[in-house]
């Protein structure tokens, strides 16, 4: 079985959102994505980061598990390969 090393986009939406305040529950998955070592570029219309193909499910599941325990009501998630 090999490793995979594929670098993978994520870019998030977390809601409610509202612009300039983000609540806890964006701050939360925000704050997921960092502890696992992933630098987040956080913008007004979804935040961004890169990792590997490997580590991608386990940021996703953190991204949920905190936005929803701190009061999120919709997760969007786009993850796109290398080169797409």
């Amino acid at each position: 079985m090999s490793t995979i090393r594929e670098v993978q986009e994520l870019v998030f939406t977390v809601e409610p959102f509202v612009e300039g305040r983000p609540g806890p529950h964006v701050r939360a998955a925000v704050a997921a994505v960092e502890a696992a070592g992933v630098q987040v570029e956080f913008g007004p219309f979804g935040t961004t980061c890169a990792a590997s193909a490997e580590a991608m499910p386990e940021l996703v599941a953190a991204i949920t598990r905190a936005a929803f325990a701190n009061g999120a009501t919709h997760v969007s998630i786009h993850v796109a390969g290398e080169g797409s």
